[in-house]
């Protein structure tokens, strides 16, 4: 792919340096360095704090960089064993690379053409392979079964910070590496915020109480979102609450290879819209998930890419209500050739905490 990459940009070589796009491409995982990939070389830069571990995961050439041998020289390095005679053609990723360190190139380097590669590496990532796909399945497991646990211990007092700590702590105990996000817990009023801050907010009976988390599971992302009421929920709770969970619901069974993201939305929109929330959910329907947790393609009104069997999509229908609270329902699917496999497996019917 990134042969064809080259050829179809007319390239004799090009520089990786996002962190997510080089682990993908190399196998490296420190997020730190650099990559020069032509047709003739495969060269991983880093620092001393990483070249074993480099070595380790990658078949990449390991080239150190130092304060004598800084990375703009290395690269030039690589240029020159091209053997490259004319004008020197360079793809960047224009989308990630900072404005400081393009300019330490264009200045270092003998390059006459520039060329924005844009979200072409991105787009390597967006089928994922059998080993991503259980990685990315064992992540969700991770989440499904720390949320499991944390249902018990919610109860009236508990503040949004100590449950985002104990749902984090749980997802390690599971076997997770890191987060894959900061936690959101969301309660009361500051739930009809989609992406609330935890706070030292006390539970109180009757609240909405919103959980979107995620972990990492060798480098791949979780992604879930529940809302539960802490006590008894009231007529307009279950209202809402019904209205989100029938969007989702439509809106999984309407995605599949073939389809577009923007169908999709327009599927579960079109029913909170019609329940007279139209106003009351702002964001995208979903996103895929990776390496990274927002990654393309995404379900959206103005994202009209052709689902492929092998893709990720969150499908995360919300309602938020300033002044009374809001719901979110999110799973996390592979999409099929004639549907979804879902990889989240909590309880999706309103769950009401006893106290």
């Amino acid at each position: 792919m990134l042969e064809k990459i080259l050829d179809e940009k007319n390239l004799d070589a090009l520089v990786i340096t996002d962190a997510y796009n080089m682990r993908h491409v190399s196998g490296f995982r420190g997020g730190e360095g650099a990559l020069y990939i032509s047709r003739n070389q495969k060269v991983l830069i880093t620092d001393s704090r990483y070249t074993e571990q480099a070595a380790k995961e990658s078949s990449f050439t390991i080239v150190e960089e130092h304060r004598e041998h800084k990375r703009e020289q290395i690269l030039k390095e690589c240029m020159e064993k091209e053997g490259k005679t004319g004008a020197f053609h360079m793809g960047y990723e224009d989308e990630s690379l900072l404005c400081n360190q393009f300019d330490k190139m264009r200045e270092a380097l003998p390059v006459e053409v520039w060329t924005p590669l844009k979200d072409s590496i991105n787009a390597l990532r967006m089928i994922k392979t059998e080993e991503e796909l259980k990685c990315l399945a064992r992540a969700e497991e991770i989440g499904d079964k720390a949320f499991a646990k944390l249902l018990p211990l919610l109860k009236p007092g508990m503040t949004e910070l100590e449950a985002a700590a104990e749902l984090e702590y749980l997802m390690k105990k599971e076997g997770a590496e890191d987060l894959g996000f900061n936690t959101i817990v969301a309660s009361g009023l500051n739930s009809s915020m989609p992406h609330a801050i935890p706070s030292e907010k006390k539970f109180e009976v009757g609240d909405f109480i919103t959980f979107d988390f995620g972990c990492k599971y060798k480098g791949y992302c979780s992604d879930m979102t529940r809302t539960v009421v802490l006590g008894k929920a009231s007529e307009k709770q279950k209202e809402i609450y019904g209205t989100v969970l029938k969007a989702q619901l439509a809106a999984l069974s309407a995605l599949k290879a073939g389809v577009t993201g923007a169908s999709v939305d327009k599927v579960a929109r079109d029913i909170i819209t019609e329940a007279g929330y139209g106003n009351c959910f702002g964001h995208g329907l979903g996103h895929s998930v990776g390496l990274f947790i927002h990654e393309e393609p995404r379900l959206s009104p103005t994202d009209n890419t052709v689902l492929k069997a092998g893709m990720i999509e969150t499908v995360e229908p919300g309602i938020y209500v300033p002044g009374f609270g809001g719901v979110r329902i999110e799973d996390m699917v592979i999409v099929t050739e004639d549907g979804h496999i879902n990889l989240a497996h909590s309880p999706k019917e309103l769950i009401e905490i006893p106290v």
